[in-house]
């Protein structure tokens, strides 16, 4: 029954990533739409060969509530590695003077936002993250990988391992992920952070998941939670 229930769940997963991700293609709304507000300012890292509309439910959701929704395009498709990719978001913090900052990343997102909250201007410009189905520990097929936009993602990989030592930001973190995640299998459970299981499945569909719009809202606005 398990492997029945993992076998529908990848399914559902690859078809909800291919529709977003043909969404992303033919999407026309210039991500300047979403930066005005008075709210909490957001910043979106999107996963490895993801731009910020894969996750555009939640930016519209969270744009609608108030918040100024910041995208960095010099992110493009986000296949730069890890600490060229925090620099980048680091820049964009400095150069728009943001602070008080909540971060939402999908997947490689999550190493990139740790990062920016560990290192240079992004400590004291980055309140809290949240992060869905990141490879904190990092994913035991990485090290398989043709591309090594992907191999990054080995246990073994330096930055994985140096992040994982950086524990005195954890608890500003909220980590969600599924019961099984096909691209992730040891899981996203952070040591010290909030980490929040669904009862559902998936790397990319868990995105949908209403729990991720609520803990993000938690994060920006201090409200309460189950």
């Amino acid at each position: 029954m398990k492997l029945l229930r993992d076998a529908s769940w990848w399914a559902r997963d690859y078809a909800y990533a291919l529709y977003w991700q043909a969404r992303a293609i033919v999407g026309r709304t210039p991500p300047s739409t979403f930066a005005s507000g008075s709210g909490t300012p957001i910043v979106v890292l999107p996963g490895v060969y993801e731009t910020w509309r894969f996750l555009q439910p939640l930016v519209t959701a969270m744009h609608d509530r108030g918040h100024p929704v910041h995208v960095i395009d010099d992110l493009n498709w986000n296949n730069r590695p890890v600490i060229e990719a925090a620099d980048r978001v680091e820049r964009y913090l400095v150069a728009h003077e943001l602070t008080g900052v909540v971060l939402v990343a999908h997947s490689k997102g999550g190493l990139i936002g740790k990062y920016v909250m560990t290192h240079g201007e992004g400590v004291a410009r980055v309140h809290s993250m949240l992060a869905v189905a990141a490879p904190f520990g990092g994913s035991r097929y990485a090290p398989f990988l043709v591309l090594p936009s992907l191999r990054i993602f080995s246990p073994g990989n330096a930055v994985i391992r140096a992040l994982g030592l950086e524990r005195a930001v954890n608890a500003r973190i909220v980590s969600i992920y599924g019961l099984f995640d096909p691209h992730v299998p040891e899981g996203s459970e952070l040591v010290g952070a909030k980490n929040v299981r669904l009862a559902t499945g998936g790397h990319f569909r868990v995105l949908a998941d209403p729990r991720v719009l609520a803990e993000l809202a938690v994060l920006a606005e201090g409200s309460p939670s189950d």
